[in-house]
């Protein structure tokens, strides 16, 4: 199955390939004809006004026109639409309506200053016409683009204690990435309210998932539907709306990279426990919101002279130490507790060490 879904995506993205190619030949043969005419035409224009053999023009500016239509009529036809469709698909929606909205009002404005421009002498009120259509359009545009959120805000939000709210945490919006919805954590913490907006997972972190859940490897291929799994759990329990996105990055293949850049272009902060992710996300401006430093940070603070009752499960790695884990996870390293393996004993912290890893606690059994 898994072999078979890869071909079925080949096979589309040639057949996508092979439809592209063919558009662009069917362009090409009509841009060659069109200009092969308009040559043809301006070559007997030309011999209508000279006494040379009229079978001159008419030759060379039809097989030049041929040749331009042949080789320039993609350049203004399907490339530039190719182009606008690319940067259609990397552009948020919030941002193409507010676009949109911007243009519709620039207009209306040049259309209303078109009425008393239009009594001015000619040819001064086209000129003054046609430049109010320009300058309004892109103000509006621009205006709306840059101010989209407070706009939004203002216009589909409530006035609570001096803060303008949306309905629904406002619009603040989250990326998840492919580790994060893996570790399910993130279920339980939108449970909590902690997280206030849009989750978003584009289509390129589901493809990654669904692309380790098909893996040949076992560890791999429990990962993967695990998240997959996760995914489902947080559509149906979650506080906060979830949105499968199909926003994607052109020529970029690495799933961290489309990450990074979708949340520069959002705006937004990605939620990871991607060490690797979290760095390069931070050099780059993006915020990170990283699961194992909340985790860290929410766990409970022992303080060196305190006393707390703990299971010694294991050795340790000096000499007679034993280790035990607390209820968040926390590892305990008790001296020596290798005598006391199996049994719960009081502790008296000694010290508290903080690595990247997480908090680490040495403590050793209180004196009876």
């Amino acid at each position: 199955m898994p072999y078979l879904r890869r071909r079925w995506k080949i096979a589309e993205q040639q057949e996508g390939k092979c439809s592209i190619m063919s558009v662009d030949f069917v362009l090409r043969l009509v841009g060659m004809v069109v200009l092969a005419v308009v040559g043809w035409v301006t070559g007997e224009h030309l011999d209508a006004q000279t006494v040379e053999p009229a079978y001159r023009y008419i030759l060379i500016l039809s097989l030049s026109g041929a040749a331009l239509g042949l080789l320039l009529t993609p350049y203004f036809t399907s490339r530039p639409f190719l182009a606008v469709r690319r940067l259609i698909r990397g552009v948020p929606v919030s941002q193409l309506v507010a676009a949109i909205i911007g243009l519709i009002i620039g207009l209306v404005i040049a259309a209303l200053l078109a009425i008393p421009l239009g009594l001015l002498p000619a040819p001064v009120d086209a000129i003054l016409s046609f430049s109010g259509v320009i300058v309004f359009g892109y103000m509006g545009v621009a205006i709306m683009v840059m101010r989209q959120r407070d706009i939004f805000n203002i216009i589909g939000g409530r006035r609570m204690g001096g803060r303008n709210v949306a309905g629904g945490g406002g619009n603040l919006q989250v990326l998840l990435d492919t580790s994060v919805i893996i570790d399910g954590r993130i279920a339980d913490v939108s449970r909590t309210g902690f997280i206030q907006g849009t989750m978003l997972v584009p289509r390129f972190v589901l493809n990654e998932l669904q692309h380790i859940a098909d893996s040949a490897d076992t560890l791999r291929r429990n990962r993967g539907r695990r998240g997959l799994e996760m995914l489902n759990k947080l559509q149906k329990d979650s506080t906060v709306p979830i949105l499968i996105t199909d926003m994607d990055i052109e020529g970029v293949r690495e799933v961290d990279d489309k990450l990074v850049l979708l949340g520069k272009q959002l705006h937004c902060a990605i939620v990871t426990n991607d060490y690797n992710l979290n760095r390069v996300a931070e050099l780059q401006g993006v915020t990170v919101l990283n699961i194992n430093e909340l985790a860290n940070a929410v766990r409970a603070i022992y303080l060196p002279g305190e006393t707390f009752d703990l299971r010694v499960i294991q050795e340790g790695k000096e000499l007679g130490q034993g280790v035990g884990y607390l209820d968040d996870g926390t590892m305990v390293v008790v001296e020596d507790g290798r005598r006391y393996i199996g049994k719960t004993i009081s502790l008296t912290v000694t010290k508290v060490l903080q690595t990247a890893a997480g908090r680490m606690i040495f403590a050793r059994p209180e004196k009876k």
